[in-house]
């Protein structure tokens, strides 16, 4: 007789894993199908040990700048030893994961899953395929990095951003095709250990689902470090050879130049992990794009069977991941007041020197909506704390419903902002007003101050510029 559950989730990265949690804290009996490493692509390949290859870039160039804090240093780094720290960042975080599914009681199951009709799941572990059953399931599967058609990624001189985290050798002239958050930190972390970089970018923009004023700032402060940019242009073809990469590179006027790199990184997007897992069979309907369709619960089309994360489309964020895990968890379980998630307050990160963060409606997107708005701006160069830090680029910008004080969105580029976005995610929660964010008290000195300052800017209030 199969196994029965209350709930069994495909796919344990942040949405698969934390929905396991929640659903077991409201009393459901849980179990979890995981086909490589508990906490999914994000954990593993994801998020965290790029935050740990970052961390240890960004050490490495305040080394190489330590006069400018009155320091002396010798700089130099072990690439080797760097992607070693990463791995057990993420093996660190792995076995809390295990630890976390042991404390909830959630069975796992390390197996391929796939759907097997309504309540039906067959998980198969080498030659030996057996069936569960369960009142709901949540498909959870991720997506994966999107290929070039004439150019699939080999690992040696054509990665991924997988490939990217676990080099076998440093690049000297490295290709980034694309620039996305993934392309973007690639870039910067390459960049900032010596690599001539060259980023490729079909739009007008880097960071083109951020503000164009943010956009702007980046791809300035990415040439002065020493990269070379293009945008409107894309990559003809891109061949590998034993000594490194050729690509045909087509710009803004038509025309299609050869380069020769030492490496290529291909950051253009992910598909979702779709294919040989049942949706046809349980009767899941699919958007064009290939993503699960669901509602604002995470419901799908067919009874009983819920999605959440990068599976169902954008944005492809680990935080939206988890947060719809929660909300399918709940609804599932019976509980009330359950909130749809809200897109427009889903705040973006990206992790790059110079960092960028951003929740809501850019200027131009809250100017196509018709409403008339306020827009405040305050640089970092005006903060004490910034200036002190020697981290003074970059500034705080913030937009508003000129009738109603409505905060519409918030675009920061500098230290730290990745953290300080947070203020804002919540004041849209909190559905905070100009005149509650003008009366809060920031603490002085602190990076935070800016985003009060930026509030100001937008009323005509701005007291330090």
């Amino acid at each position: 007789m199969a196994d029965t559950y209350d709930l069994i989730v495909l796919g344990s990265g942040p949405g698969g894993y934390v929905a396991a949690i929640r659903a077991s804290q409201l009393g459901l009996k849980c179990a979890i199908v995981e086909r490589e490493r508990l906490g999914g692509i994000c954990l593993n390949w994801g998020c965290i040990p790029t935050k740990a290859l970052l961390r240890s870039s960004e050490i490495y160039h305040y080394m190489a700048h330590a006069a400018d804090y009155g320091l002396t240093a010798t700089a130099g780094f072990d690439l080797g030893r760097i992607v070693q720290r990463s791995r057990k960042v993420a093996d660190q975080l792995n076995m809390g994961v295990k630890g976390l599914m042991k404390k909830h009681k959630v069975t796992v199951y390390e197996a391929v899953g796939a759907l097997a009709g309504k309540g039906a799941l067959t998980v198969t572990q080498g030659d030996k395929t057996v069936e569960l059953r369960a009142k709901n399931i949540i498909v959870a599967t991720g997506a994966r990095a999107r290929e070039l058609p004439f150019a699939k990624a080999d690992g040696k001189r054509i990665w991924t951003y997988r490939h990217a985290m676990v080099p076998d050798e440093m690049p000297t002239k490295l290709l980034v095709i694309g620039s996305g958050a993934i392309g973007v930190e690639f870039a910067s972390f390459y960049n900032d250990l010596g690599a001539e970089v060259t980023i490729v970018e079909m739009l007008d923009r880097v960071l083109p689902v951020e503000d164009a004023e943010v956009s702007d700032f980046v791809a300035k402060a990415l040439k002065k470090q020493g990269m070379t940019i293009h945008t409107g242009t894309g990559v003809q073809s891109l061949a590998a050879t034993a000594k490194g990469v050729t690509a045909e590179i087509k710009g803004k006027d038509g025309k299609v130049e050869k380069a020769e790199f030492s490496h290529a990184i291909v950051a253009i997007g992910i598909v979702p992990n779709v294919e040989g897992i049942g949706l046809d069979t349980a009767g899941v309907r699919q958007a064009k794009n290939g993503h699960i369709e669901i509602d604002g619960y995470c419901r799908t089309s067919a009874e009983g069977i819920y999605a959440i994360g990068d599976v169902c489309g954008a944005p492809w964020l680990a935080h939206k991941a988890m947060h719809e895990a929660v909300i399918a968890a709940e609804t599932i379980a019976g509980k009330a007041g359950v909130h749809p998630i809200a897109p427009g307050s889903v705040p973006g990160c990206t992790y790059a020197r110079p960092q960028v963060a951003s929740v809501g409606l850019t200027e131009a997107k809250a100017r196509e909506s018709g409403r008339a708005i306020k827009v405040g701006k305050f640089p970092f160069i005006g903060n004490g704390k910034a200036i002190a830090l020697g981290e003074a680029d970059g500034f705080t910008k913030t937009v508003f419903d000129a009738e109603t004080g409505e905060l519409l969105g918030a675009h920061m580029v500098g230290p730290e902002v990745t953290e300080l976005i947070q203020g804002f995610t919540i004041a849209r929660q909190l559905e905070t007003t100009e005149a509650e964010l003008m009366a809060t008290i920031f603490p002085h000195p602190t990076l935070s101050e800016t985003m009060h300052e930026s509030v100001l800017s937008a009323y005509g209030g701005a007291l330090h510029i």
